[in-house]
């Protein structure tokens, strides 16, 4: 039976390098509308082995989250997303115009049809 953590990796897994989501993005493709938290409790989670790119969801303001929790992975996250080609401003803000990921609707469907099977 699949899991809530199970629907956020397979839309999290759909993002392509160089694009970035936001938490309650991929909360809202995941089917978990107004839950962004759940996305990064869950991608607190991830480990190096999952293949899952977690560096490609940030906040809403666009940028990489920062916390003591995390124990320095705010600022691996950056350095990989940077490593993407994904530039960030001096205030350390994403543009989001440019680099949000907007995927197609059956491309989502897809990947949460694969969880439930």
């Amino acid at each position: 039976m699949a899991t809530t953590y199970d629907y956020i990796y397979a839309v999290v897994r759909q993002i392509p390098a160089g694009k970035v989501a936001t938490y309650g993005q991929v909360a809202e493709l995941a089917g978990l509308i107004g839950k962004p938290r759940v996305v990064g409790y869950a991608l607190y989670r991830v480990t190096e082995d999952m293949e899952i790119p977690w560096q490609r969801v940030i906040n809403v303001k666009g940028e990489v989250s920062h916390s003591a929790l995390r124990h320095g992975t705010d600022y691996l996250q950056r350095s990989l997303l940077e490593a993407e080609g994904i530039e960030f401003d001096a205030n350390g803000k994403i543009d989001l115009a440019t680099y949000r990921w907007y995927p197609p609707e059956e491309l989502i469907a897809e990947a949460l049809g694969r969880v439930t099977r």
